[in-house]
């Protein structure tokens, strides 16, 4: 009988050269007619995607929570019909997507669903788009500013209920540090984290993070040139005083300014034209 405790060498190995398929195999369990195992024929990429997929259906059927565990690896095994190897495989690509979290020692737990695999989706594309026409930062950048400007309303209507005395002291780092010459990505991300979260939109302030650092990660190789330090500081000094205000307005130009200079930056990082 195999270990339940799931130890590495507690099964026994099978390989494809095997003269007996799994199915032939006395006792051997058989992948759910509705779960696809990773062990059929068609190719192990769409094996793969099908196990996965499997794994996340499992959760959704169970009403899993974030934070629940998930069945131990050995009842993985036995329910989905597949072996140890293409199980970790699956739950690796699913904690890269936030979707699993893998405690060592510990076991596996359904995750908060970060948007972690988009995160970094985004960063290589950008990467890739410094090196040729930037395509993709600007796609990025007008994305970020439908959202932000078409949030400006929810912030007003919200007046109440946001934290100014944090926004205040995120403006004030940023000023602080401008004056010695720095860019405080710290206190600029603080502000854009107190603007938005009172709006109760987990989501939206997961994607604005996102998109905060993926430009983050690109901000060294972009021109800086015509907005230094003070500059940026007094784009969000200029947000917070119309939004104290409440000037609509003045609000809305506020945050324009501020896509203007960062799509400044992007359009003097574009190679010349031929």
């Amino acid at each position: 009988m195999p270990d339940r405790r799931g130890g590495l060498d507690s099964m026994p190995v099978t390989t494809p050269a095997s003269s007996r398929s799994r199915a032939d195999r006395p006792g051997a369990d058989r992948p759910s007619a509705d779960r696809p195992s990773a062990e059929r024929p068609g190719g192990a990429r769409a094996n793969q995607r099908a196990l996965q997929e499997s794994i996340k259906r499992l959760i959704v059927d169970r009403g899993l929570a974030p934070g629940a565990p998930l069945p131990t690896e050995h009842d993985l095994m036995r329910e989905l019909g597949v072996s140890r190897h293409p199980l970790r495989e699956a739950m690796k690509a699913l904690e890269a997507l936030g979707i699993v979290d893998i405690r060592h020692g510990y076991g596996t737990y359904v995750g908060s669903g970060a948007l972690t695999g988009l995160e970094a989706g985004l960063a290589f594309r950008g990467a890739l788009s410094l090196r040729g026409d930037l395509r993709d930062i600007r796609d990025l950048l007008e994305v970020r500013e439908v959202l932000e400007a078409g949030l400006v309303d929810r912030l007003l209507a919200a007046h109440d209920r946001l934290d100014f005395a944090a926004l205040e002291a995120a403006v004030a780092g940023m000023e602080r540090e401008a004056e010695r010459g720095r860019y405080a990505a710290d206190h600029d991300w603080a502000f854009h984290e107190a603007l938005y979260r009172p709006l109760g939109n987990e989501l939206v302030l997961a994607l604005l993070q996102v998109f905060w650092r993926v430009f983050h990660q690109l901000d060294a190789e972009l021109p800086r040139a015509a907005d230094p330090p003070e500059v940026t500081a007094r784009w969000h000094r200029n947000i917070l005083d119309a939004l104290r205000a409440g000037d609509e307005p003045a609000l809305r130009a506020a945050v324009d300014e501020h896509f203007r200079g960062i799509r400044a930056r992007v359009e003097r990082a574009e190679p010349p034209e031929n």
